[in-house]
């Protein structure tokens, strides 16, 4: 029918029944959010993503047989659209990172607020990328060299590659990345930049290319490691 909108389609992939109980019933709940399968693990997830085809995948990190890191990596070779948001109670560095380099589109802790994760799940199936306050602020520290703990030294490099990657784009590209690196929004930046949303995110996809990434958290991870070195 014209003018209804499909619901957004998601499976739940979280080791603890409980759990995922709970987040059937509150994302069902959610207006145009249909919860379309269920996995303990990742490797459970395989059959079931298969399967039920979704738009928006909740994972856990910490899970038997298959964690969900490997699993985020594994399904979006398969399915480079589908969007992954990590819902864990973990928030150490080295998950943080490793769940976006791995193409997360968002990364959340479990004592979300339900109204919040509920527009998480609308936000990371639209295209755009989420994180919880915190979790921003630890993946903003790393890639400025102040991480701390065990993760914090692992990943962060000295920037040269990254400055390599920011040397590509063109004045304008850097302009918008730089921007969307400050966490503004497509149409901030076609404001403050007196240009149509269509050019920038045109731009965008033309940064996301040269560096290789498929979202703004990890756009803005190029950047940050980039500046900080420089």
């Amino acid at each position: 029918m014209d003018g209804v909108t499909a619901p957004v389609r998601v499976v739940l992939v979280d080791d603890d029944q409980l759990v995922r109980a709970g987040l059937r019933l509150l994302l069902s709940g959610g207006d145009g959010i249909e919860v379309v399968g269920e996995a303990g693990d990742g490797l459970e997830a395989e059959d079931v993503i298969a399967a039920a085809g979704p738009d928006v995948v909740l994972m856990d990190i910490r899970m038997p047989r298959c964690d969900g890191l490997v699993a985020t990596e594994r399904e979006l070779r398969r399915r480079p659209e589908l969007a992954v948001l990590v819902l864990t109670t973990f928030q150490d560095d080295e998950l943080v990172l490793g769940a976006l380099h791995r193409g997360a589109r968002g990364f959340l802790l479990k004592d979300t607020p339900p109204h919040e994760l509920v527009q998480a799940v609308r936000a990371v199936a639209a295209g755009r990328s989420i994180l919880s306050p915190s979790v921003l602020d630890r993946v903003i520290a790393v890639a400025a060299g102040n991480g701390s703990g065990p993760g914090a030294g692992a990943t962060p490099t000295d920037g040269a590659h990254e400055r390599r990657l920011l040397a590509t784009l063109t004045e304008r590209e850097t302009e918008v990345a730089l921007a969307v690196a400050a966490g503004a929004s497509n149409a901030q930046i076609a404001a403050d930049l007196f240009v149509t949303l269509a050019t920038v995110k045109t731009h965008v996809g033309h940064v996301y290319e040269k560096f290789g990434v498929d979202n703004r958290v990890q756009l803005a991870l190029v950047v940050h490691a980039a500046r900080r070195g420089a």
